[in-house]
């Protein structure tokens, strides 16, 4: 899917004049291009593929213990507002024969990321990629995020944060689940 950068400026041209602003004006003359060329950033997820991502880096391998990826930024746009929110996600899987490249894990949250989207699909995206590629024995994916739309507007609650979980497989089971929590709860060591 490619951007339609012209419409995009056209619809900003539109959004300006409709608020009273005056789009000659210095400061807003290559707006509208601005725009158009940050959605097109903004919205790269489209014309990407997640699961080509995690198939570029699949490893056979013996290990069947969790791994876990922690602290994964993230920033999005809500399909409701088309208001930012961002926050971090936190990934693990439990191998069955194969693991997947780290860096490829926070490279697909980035792919799901760039569209719009709503925190709760994000997070059911993730978990269903890794399932359908990798292949684990389950899967635990927990979003911690700021929503744009509930801050500048509407109820405008300051510093609140949404989290939301998907968890499949050997994760559904308690000991697992408990596993998972307390690795992504546990304080962060930011000097090894």
């Amino acid at each position: 899917m490619s951007v339609d950068l012209k419409k995009i400026e056209t619809a900003t041209k539109m959004i300006l004049e409709a608020i009273g602003e005056d789009v000659n004006r210095e400061g807003l003359i290559k707006t509208p291009k601005r725009v158009a060329k940050a959605f097109e950033e903004i919205c790269s997820g489209y014309s990407k593929n997640p699961k080509d991502v995690l198939n570029e880096a699949l490893f056979e391998s013996s290990n069947n213990e969790m791994v876990v990826v922690r602290n994964i930024e993230f920033y999005s746009m809500c399909e409701h507002h088309i208001l930012p929110f961002f926050g971090r996600v936190h990934v693990a899987y439990i191998p069955d024969k194969k693991v997947v490249g780290l860096s490829k894990i926070p490279r697909m949250v980035e792919v799901f990321a760039r569209r719009l989207q709503i925190q709760e699909q994000l997070t059911e995206q993730i978990a269903d990629a890794i399932m359908e590629v990798v292949k684990p024995k389950g899967v635990g994916v927990v979003i911690h995020a700021r929503h744009m739309c509930m801050e500048m507007r509407g109820v405008k609650t300051k510093h609140s944060y949404t989290s939301s979980s998907a968890l499949r497989g050997i994760f559904l089971e308690e000991k697992t689940r408990e596993e998972f929590f307390n690795i992504i709860n546990a304080p962060v060591q930011t000097h090894f």
